[in-house]
């Protein structure tokens, strides 16, 4: 099985993740896919839920927190600004305080509540979050493409989806349970009946987009996650142990990549002898990842003797991944 192949046998699958630990190549191979599909009259999308962000590096734009910036023609990128997200959030919040009890001004002590609400570290957790959420329930991309952040962070975001919705449900059954006494009061008083739900329907929104985005993710007909690892020891131990907790959220894992495969040809070339030993060693591992993962790997990447920076380069990945983009 090749990843050109996986991609011919499964066209629904709109939504492709990269993951693995930290500076392995996600975001080389996220960048080169999207190139790729691009390259075939696709729109995509690639963006970055990490923090630090590198596609606005690969790509030699500046893109961090602009939105969806296009790269080359149906190629467009994204970087997530938590920050930029929090304080969305906090002008919200402010303008619906003004709305509901008629202020002037926001109160100091609310002020201050607000402010340190915004410190949690939870709180860019979940902008992050909420963000992904309105890409992905989007329509307006052929491919969404993500660059995860490395595995620990991108367990936890992955099991955001099913923490918020437990809490929705829990908040909704609160206020349904409510809202039978909200329409006596309101009755009672005569009051705007509509006033009462608008809590109620915001809840249920949100409940329906985390719905939508956690059904995404975890749909093997529509999403894709595949694996980038090294011919190293440390590396593919922490890859099995990622794969066993993914597939407790039920994430559809389609395969593996191995990268940083340094050219066998060179041990037969006068070489110094740390990198002879040092291409024993990754055979070594690459027989091992072979009979650890078997045919779910689709591809393997040999070391570039440069950095992969702008498209000519991110071009020549693509080729190695799928085997030529023209």
């Amino acid at each position: 099985m090749s990843l050109t192949k996986v991609f011919a046998e499964h066209p629904n699958r709109r939504y492709i993740e990269f993951g693995g630990k930290g500076g392995l190549g996600k975001t080389t191979f996220s960048a080169a896919t999207a190139y790729w599909l691009a390259k075939r009259d696709h729109k995509v999308l690639v963006f970055s839920v990490d923090p630090q962000a590198s596609l606005s590096d690969i790509f030699e734009r500046d893109i961090f927190g602009k939105g969806a910036v296009e790269i080359m023609p149906n190629l467009y990128a994204q970087e997530i600004n938590a920050d930029q997200h929090i304080k969305e959030y906090q002008n919200e919040i402010r303008q619906k305080i003004l709305d509901m009890y008629g202020f002037d001004e926001i109160p100091e002590e609310i002020e201050n509540y607000i402010q340190a609400a915004a410190a949690e570290p939870a709180m860019e957790e979940s902008a992050i979050f909420d963000a992904v959420v309105d890409i992905v329930v989007g329509e307006e991309y052929d491919y969404y493409i993500y660059d995860l952040v490395p595995l620990g962070h991108a367990l936890y975001y992955l099991s955001m989806a099913s923490v918020y919705d437990e809490w929705i449900d829990k908040i909704t059954a609160l206020r349904e349970e409510m809202e039978e006494y909200s329409q006596v009061a309101a009755l009672l008083e005569r009051k705007d009946e509509s006033e009462e739900d608008q809590i109620l329907a915001e809840l249920l929104d949100i409940k329906q987009r985390i719905n939508t985005s956690s059904s995404i993710l975890t749909d093997r007909e529509k999403t894709a996650f595949f694996f980038v690892i090294t011919p190293e020891e440390m590396i593919i131990l922490d890859t099995l142990k990622a794969a066993k907790l993914f597939s407790k959220f039920d994430v559809p894992i389609a395969g593996y990549i191995v990268n940083r495969v340094i050219p066998a040809e060179l041990a037969q070339q006068d070489i110094p002898d740390y990198l002879k030993n040092r291409i024993e060693m990754q055979d070594h591992y690459i027989e091992k990842i072979g009979e650890t993962f078997g045919d779910e790997v689709l591809a393997s990447v040999q070391e570039f003797d440069r950095d992969i920076t702008g498209l000519e380069m991110i071009g020549k990945v693509a080729d190695t991944l799928f085997g030529g983009v023209a």
